[in-house]
């Protein structure tokens, strides 16, 4: 697996259902997502926005996307069928064919612009891990189908000693609209 095929693969809507566990707060959350994934072009303004507000990663982009979703959780305090909903552009830059960095227009532990290495592991696992603020994030998501991946997530603590919060995701793509 490399990052044009990963993406390629990656492309279309999905229906996603979550388990989390935080362990923080010792709370269990389900989570039933709409998530779209599109291929953006190197000249869409928000590709251009994204490179422009943060010059620090070296390298040629490639295979920019957006993701969109929309999620109901079984943990919103006051109304369990408020959805919550957002956006991010994604520009990965290789490093080589198994490896590079990632901005994000929105992380995804913390709301901040983040940027993330990743790699493939060999069995084509896409490993994406992210340091925040207060926390780091691992993403590992792969393909057990052509129309099925699975990804699951673990946030530590700033320092990575202590585990906040896990999940796991089967994510089956919508084959017609």
């Amino acid at each position: 697996m490399n990052l044009q095929s990963f993406v390629e693969r990656s492309e279309g809507q999905w229906r996603s259902m979550r388990s989390g566990h935080s362990l923080a707060f010792q709370q269990f959350e389900e989570v039933l997502s709409q998530i779209t994934i599109e291929r953006l072009d190197l000249n869409d303004q928000r590709v251009i926005d994204l490179l422009q507000s943060d010059t620090s990663v070296q390298g040629t982009p490639e295979a920019p996307f957006r993701m969109e979703w929309s999620a109901e959780s079984d943990w919103e305090p006051d109304d369990p069928s408020e959805v919550s909903a957002g956006s991010c552009v994604l520009v990965p830059f290789p490093a080589n064919e198994q490896s590079g960095v990632l901005l994000r227009s929105v992380g995804y532990a913390e709301a901040e612009q983040a940027t993330s290495t990743y790699q493939f592991l060999s069995d084509g696992t896409f490993v994406l891990s992210t340091k925040y603020g207060q926390s780091i994030a691992e993403e590992r998501i792969w393909f057990v189908a052509e129309h099925v991946r699975c990804r699951s997530s673990v946030l530590r603590t700033s320092e990575g000693s202590g585990v906040l919060q896990t999940s796991f995701a089967s994510e089956v793509r919508r084959l017609s609209v």
